[in-house]
């Protein structure tokens, strides 16, 4: 009997990489109105370096990229304001573009119905990823006490300790809990690891082309075929809205 459902975030419940695009786009035009001289491809390209370089949860990216100018690229301005206005039009993105796939709120009103714990195992900064929840406005459905992220708790995605933590906080066993999850190697080879029912959410997303070591249980496009799956495959009843 499956008694938890537990889910990743990012590039699962909302598309991490067209929000990223949107967002880092409004602070680059940002730059630009402030004075900064560059093209928008060219302020592309050095923000991609520093992404890669530093990773994307670093704090410090606009703080980086204007190191990386030269003198002739920047206006006579106190650099903290260029920052600031670029991580404001960042911030500002997430009003307009920071929304779930269309199927997931639904899914989670329907969830919240039944007797399911339902959770979040992500990887990630505890407050970034607890804002994801809040903005993406599914907190409501989700069980409290079932949210794990890897900055609070200590251990990050593939380590399989963290989806053990989560079962052990729970008191559910392995078999009884679903894990949904995007990566093939972030996601499902770890919960395939601890013995987790797996299902793959396959959407296009950038790691559809990543091989995982371990195959899902299941592999869904969206999150409709998530809802057919739980009834006819795991013999869970979801009240759906007519």
């Amino acid at each position: 009997m499956i008694k938890a459902i537990f889910f990743d975030i990012d590039d699962t419940l909302y598309s991490t990489t067209a929000f990223a695009e949107h967002a880092r786009e409004a602070a680059l035009e940002s730059l630009r109105a402030h004075g900064v001289r560059p093209s928008l491809e060219a302020l592309q390209r050095e923000l991609n370096e520093v992404i890669s370089e530093f990773s994307s949860n670093y704090n410090n990216h606009f703080d980086k990229l204007l190191l990386r100018l030269t003198k002739h690229d920047l206006p006579k301005a106190n650099p903290a304001i260029l920052i600031a206005a670029a991580i404001r039009a960042y911030h500002d993105a997430k009003q307009t573009h920071l929304n779930p796939f269309e199927d997931v709120p639904p899914l989670f009103q329907s969830l919240a119905k039944t007797d399911l714990i339902r959770g979040i195992i992500t990887a990630g900064l505890q407050i970034k990823q607890a804002e994801k929840l809040l903005r993406l406005q599914l907190y409501p459905y989700v069980t409290p006490t079932a949210i794990f992220i890897s900055d609070q708790i200590g251990i990050s995605k593939p380590n399989p300790k963290l989806y053990l933590k989560a079962l052990s906080d729970t008191g559910i066993a392995p078999k009884e809990a679903i894990y949904i999850g995007d990566h093939p190697l972030h996601d499902i080879d770890p919960a395939n690891q601890v013995g987790l029912n797996t299902i793959l959410s396959n959407r296009g997303t950038k790691y559809s082309h990543v091989e995982g070591k371990t195959k899902p249980h299941h592999t869904i496009g969206d999150f409709t075929e998530l809802l057919t799956l739980l009834t006819t495959h795991y013999k869970i009843h979801v009240p759906q809205d007519s």
